[in-house]
């Protein structure tokens, strides 16, 4: 299932005895993701919630990685495919939220190593995160001149609240998977070796009733009350202009992010959409992108 070449990456599905389908992301070292990728476990995650025999599903990374996100390749300038730009939209609505978070089966991210951006923001559409105390995760677009685009700005806030959602976007800030469970952006943290099975059992856990089955995308148990949250919008934008006066994707991202609390997660994704679209084609996305080329080339050296 899931069949892509090597370069381009792909997913592999493996249906246990227990009904649990495992969905492993594979574009190794990082696991990144590419349209490829999401293509294929686009695919892979409708095979498994068609079958009969799978209960849920489980989401994972090859060889301990979740996924990196996204290539720095794939955004600003280097990437003109009209289909791409398209992709992205499509993904993040008619996939991410409409079929896979809206999914009848509950999907459980198993979580280790490097989680960031768009892998974070797939594992933060299932049902449930279950994570090693090592992994990284963290939303870490803006230091691209860009905002995340799968989601991450509507989802993340309702996870952890607006506060801690705000510093990690606009500070590209990584946490630890054991400093994630306090404050709610994962839901357990077992050993590496333990991970997959915790996952598969607490997948079947959900399906059986005994844990809450979460779409992040509508939880409103960590959001502030809109009145404290406009505060908390505000500061955050007096300090995004103070830090870097010249640089407005910041403020785009707090518009989102805003968008989303004022009025509804819907909306927010879709300006989301727009707002990462336009972004994309910036110069300073080009820039920025150019700058991490350069000091990865003077690293090696």
């Amino acid at each position: 299932m899931g069949s892509s070449s090597n370069t381009k990456g792909t997913t592999v599905v493996e249906v246990g005895t227990d009904g649990v389908a495992i969905i492993t992301i594979v574009n190794p070292p990082l696991n990144l993701l590419s349209v490829d990728v999401i293509l294929s476990l686009k695919e892979s995650t409708e095979q498994a919630l068609q079958r009969d025999d799978v209960r849920a599903i489980v989401i994972t990374g090859s060889k301990g990685k979740f996924s990196g996100g996204f290539g720095v390749t794939a955004f600003g300038g280097l990437q003109k495919r009209e289909t791409d730009r398209r992709v992205l939209g499509f993904m993040s609505i008619e996939f991410i939220t409409d079929s896979y978070e809206a999914a009848r089966k509950p999907l459980v991210a198993a979580i280790d190593g490097p989680t960031l951006g768009g892998g974070l923001e797939i594992a933060l559409a299932c049902h449930a995160r279950i994570s090693t105390s090592t992994a990284l995760l963290g939303l870490t677009e803006l230091q691209f001149g860009i905002l995340p685009g799968l989601g991450g700005t509507q989802r993340l806030p309702r996870l952890v609240g607006l506060r801690k959602a705000l510093e990690m976007m606009l500070m590209s800030k990584r946490v630890k998977g054991e400093d994630a469970l306090t404050f709610g952006l994962v839901d357990a943290i077992v050993p590496p070796d333990e991970l997959v099975n915790t996952a598969r059992l607490w997948a079947l856990d959900i399906m059986e009733g005994r844990k809450p089955w979460v779409a992040s995308l509508y939880k409103t148990d960590k959001l502030e009350p809109l009145a404290e949250a406009r505060e908390i919008l505000k500061f955050a934008r007096f300090q995004a202009q103070k830090q870097a006066p010249n640089l407005r994707h910041p403020l785009v991202c707090i518009d989102v992010i805003e968008e989303g609390i004022v009025s509804g997660p819907r909306a927010g994704l879709w300006k989301e959409v727009e707002a990462l679209q336009e972004l994309r084609q910036s110069d300073t996305c080009k820039s920025l992108v150019h700058i991490f080329f350069a000091q990865r080339g003077t690293s090696k050296v």
